[in-house]
């Protein structure tokens, strides 16, 4: 699988991305700097990482919303290449408008960081395929922009498509209707706010997230 991790200024968590990716896929991954206007060819996924995207000025992932390479994303992801994006990925994805709503201070503004429980809510997209629906998993979250808002016709029709990918077993951050990852109507384009890649091998002490890596393996025809 071709991977490439998107960097901002700011990202702190491209390289557990890309370390991830080589972990599960057994290839590095291309590190493209958001200045570029192009992405490499033949990509099969696409990952914008967790972080603090230009310090979160203006809002958190307004600015590298902006950012050149984004349109190289937003065409990649109407073409049908896999996105994923993480924490502060999520929210660049909804600023740019391929994923809906946004990501607003968590309830009682507390920066949480913790293993939290989440239930899979789909298991027919290439991300959460490795899944069972109903199951819950545990992933780490560290954020402090994670509360999912959006009104509630949107809410009503994500719930009705089926595009909540996953959602918090308990309170975590005030999220509407507790929604921790959504998808697009593609079904190419995951956002979530846990972190995946911090859980793929039992030195994390969780591996929860490697199912996520590995269905994406098998979405291109490679073995996981």
């Amino acid at each position: 699988m071709k991977s490439a991790v998107i960097v901002f200024p700011g990202s702190n968590c491209d390289r557990d991305m890309a370390e991830a990716l080589r972990l599960v896929t057994g290839r590095v991954p291309l590190m493209v700097w958001h200045r570029e206007t192009g992405l490499p060819g033949g990509l099969d996924l696409i990952a914008v990482p967790g972080g603090f995207s230009y310090g979160d000025y203006l809002r958190s992932g307004a600015m590298a919303a902006q950012s050149p390479v984004m349109r190289a994303v937003k065409n990649a992801a109407d073409r049908g290449t896999m996105v994923l994006g993480v924490c502060n990925g999520f929210q660049v994805l909804t600023e740019a408008r391929l994923l809906p709503g946004a990501l607003m201070r968590n309830a009682g503004i507390r920066f949480v960081c913790r293993d939290v429980a989440l239930r899979v809510e789909n298991s027919q997209s290439a991300f959460t395929a490795r899944y069972d629906a109903g199951e819950e998993i545990v992933v780490p979250v560290a954020h402090h922009d994670g509360n999912y808002q959006a009104d509630s016709e949107t809410l009503d029709r994500l719930e009705g498509e089926g595009r909540i990918a996953f959602r918090y077993v308990g309170e975590v951050n005030g999220s509407a209707r507790r929604i921790a990852g959504i998808l697009n109507e593609g079904g190419n384009v995951l956002g979530m706010m846990p972190h995946p890649e911090r859980a793929v091998e039992a030195a994390h002490g969780l591996d929860d997230g490697r199912r996520l890596f590995e269905g994406l393996l098998e979405a291109v025809g490679q073995p996981a």
